[in-house]
């Protein structure tokens, strides 16, 4: 099943209905993140209510959809609805192969001009709601927003530039291995996830791990023992901490 695709309010109104109903995961106030990723959030997972912006390096194709695959695995896996909007290439069989339940995901590719009313309406009945961020939002618009997810209990996941997240993450280095001198394929990428914030996430913080790269890679465990001894080993899901900063 390759996730749900949302088109129309009607189609929106139907997903938002069974989204909302009981689940086991709906009481916990924070929702689990992958180890990895624990010490960027002041909470170590994604608290109801706060906004978690993941911000777009330069080039665009930096590890940022990667790291937002990374903050819905744990998530999912325990159960919780998440959605994606405004991605048109966010790629399912990425999501599954790291454990994102597709009967729990609704992909809205093209929310168009009604972006904030599709946003507002996944925020009333989704756990998690990662948005790309419009070029034309206005700073009242994502005020809006992001109280209404406080109000809601929802975690929601600007994909771009956002003022005001309670925690911004971004990959601000990254190296590919697996080519060679002009051949091979690409195995895995180090990255460097930094994060800064307010509150109690007001101290930088940066981690260096691996991450999942685009669909047609897989992230392949490093050869041992060529890592810290205080290293995570691999994992079923896909990330290791190669260190830490």
């Amino acid at each position: 099943m390759a996730g749900r695709m949302v088109v129309g309010s009607a189609a929106l109104a139907d997903l938002v209905r069974p989204a909302s109903a009981p689940d086991p995961a709906g009481s916990h106030r924070v929702l689990p993140v992958a180890p990895e990723l624990t010490g960027l959030l002041p909470h170590r997972g994604l608290r109801r209510g706060s906004t978690v912006a993941v911000t777009v390096g330069q080039p665009r194709r930096s590890g940022g959809t990667s790291l937002v695959l990374a903050l819905l695995a744990e998530a999912s896996r325990a159960g919780s609805w998440c959605a994606v909007v405004g991605v048109p290439t966010f790629g399912a069989g990425a999501a599954a192969e790291l454990g994102i339940a597709l009967d729990r995901l609704a992909l809205v590719p093209h929310p168009g001009p009604e972006w904030p009313t599709v946003v507002a309406a996944l925020i009333d009945g989704v756990d998690v709601v990662v948005t790309a961020v419009p070029h034309t939002v206005s700073a009242p618009v994502a005020d809006r927003l992001a109280a209404r997810a406080r109000q809601r209990g929802c975690v929601l996941v600007p994909y771009g530039r956002w003022t005001g997240a309670d925690v911004t993450l971004q990959v601000v280095r990254g190296v590919w291995e697996g080519l060679g001198a002009g051949r091979g394929r690409l195995r895995r990428r180090e990255v460097t996830v930094s994060a800064r914030g307010r509150g109690a996430a007001a101290r930088p913080k940066e981690i260096t791990m691996w991450l999942p790269g685009d669909a047609l890679t897989r992230v392949v465990p490093p050869a041992a023992p060529a890592v810290p001894a205080a290293t995570v080993g691999p994992r079923p899901g896909g990330f290791t901490v190669v260190g830490s900063g």
